[in-house]
């Protein structure tokens, strides 16, 4: 991403910051911010033990805001394909801005606070421009509160509820896409039972002035370690989860990226309030494509290509950019995320073919460095996901 390339004299930095380099991180530009791609551990440790046990991650670079305002969540939903007036009070929901052309503009993470208000999670290096669109097009009708002065913490895998439940009694009733106000230790936080890790874990928002002495506090306890991006990325391609800016961008439709689950029925064809946002035309077509292919017929005029996961048949991790072909040479699509999975033991990935190779089971071949590597269109996630549901 282009944040990527900004120089270390122009990074911003996250309120543990100074933590990180205590802690002997590598630090490396992401989203316009110095961020800990790994630790002393390496990424292969930190990605077992967020499995095992619990990991915490610093995401601070992510945006946050609150939609204030009787209106909010009805003119939230114009910019989204997704039901936000039905969400229940307490719970979450995953959320997909869209351009015009129904193009991603970003994913974003949305809670329903109850009382007219709409709590955001949006990606770091889109943040700006999110908050720009959301005050843009709906502003006149709901106040766009952003929250720089807050921080973002995850704590994720297997012991993640028993080790907050420990600072934070109650914590452990939360299940998966809810949460709430709570305090950890006399820390005022907002807690989601949620992450992008595939593991059962929390999301935790908490002033930025309250960041490092909750990571200590949570660092503290004999079952959490520090967690860099590295380890975010391999836990979240094996649970076939979209890296904002590789697998989904303002190219792909929610359609072509596989993400029909988070389009609900009352925003679909004959649902009770059908269309009503950026590109829904373009999208619905594509939808009904969609499922007219479930039934063998698609329409690749409508659907050209989809998001698939795909397993390297050699132990040869073929990495984001790498060509997809057929075994006839001719071109079919292209990788967006890819690496030896950890945990799948396998080289996965994930990437855009051609409507006609996107059944599960389809051996195309990617080209790595002129040779061809056999691979195999794969069914996701990888690796289960462990949400807690209750």
């Amino acid at each position: 991403m282009a944040a990527s390339s900004a120089s270390a004299t122009e990074l911003l930095k996250t309120p543990l910051y100074d933590l990180h380099l205590e802690l002997g991180a590598r630090m490396v530009p992401f989203a316009g911010y110095s961020m800990p791609v790994q630790y002393p551990a390496g990424l292969m440790a930190e990605h077992k033990h967020t499995r095992d046990a619990a990991g915490l991650f610093d995401i601070s670079h992510m945006g946050q805001l609150r939609l204030v305002g009787p209106d909010a969540a009805a003119a939230f939903e114009t910019l989204m394909p997704v039901d936000v007036i039905d969400l229940p009070a307490g719970k979450q929901r995953y959320g997909l801005l869209l351009n015009d052309e129904g193009g991603i503009l970003d994913d974003l993470m949305f809670f329903n606070e109850g009382n007219g208000s709409i709590f955001v999670i949006v990606n770091g290096a889109c943040k700006v421009g999110d908050i720009a669109h959301i005050q843009q097009k709906i502003g006149s009708r709901c106040e766009v509160r952003p929250l720089p002065e807050n921080a973002l913490l995850a704590l994720q895998g297997p012991q993640a509820a028993a080790t907050l439940a420990r600072l934070s009694p109650g914590v452990e009733r939360f299940v998966f896409m809810t949460g709430g106000a709570v305090q950890i230790d006399g820390i005022a936080a907002f807690v989601t039972r949620s992450g992008y890790t595939g593991e059962d874990g929390f999301e935790i928002s908490v002033a930025a002035a309250d960041a490092e002495r909750l990571a200590r506090l949570l660092l503290a306890q004999p079952e959490v370690k520090p967690i860099g991006l590295g380890a975010r990325n391999s836990l979240r391609l094996e649970a076939g989860l979209c890296l904002y800016g590789n697998d989904i961008d303002t190219t792909t439709t929610p359609v072509e990226a596989s993400l029909n689950w988070a389009m609900q029925k009352v925003r679909r064809a004959g649902g009770a309030r059908e269309g009503g946002f950026p590109g829904a035309a373009k999208v619905l077509a594509q939808l009904a494509a969609s499922t007219a292919g479930a039934a063998g017929h698609t329409d690749h005029d409508t659907l050209k290509r989809k998001r698939v996961g795909l397993v390297a048949l050699e132990r040869i991790p073929v990495r984001d950019g790498t060509v997809l072909q057929s075994f006839e040479g001719q071109d079919i699509g292209t990788v967006t995320s890819g690496l030896l999975g950890p945990t799948a033991d396998r080289c996965i990935a994930m990437g855009y073919v051609a409507t006609a190779f996107a059944e599960p089971g389809t051996r195309v071949q990617a080209i790595v460095r002129g040779k061809p590597v056999p691979m195999e269109v794969s069914t996701m996630p990888f690796v289960p996901t462990r949400y807690y549901r209750g």
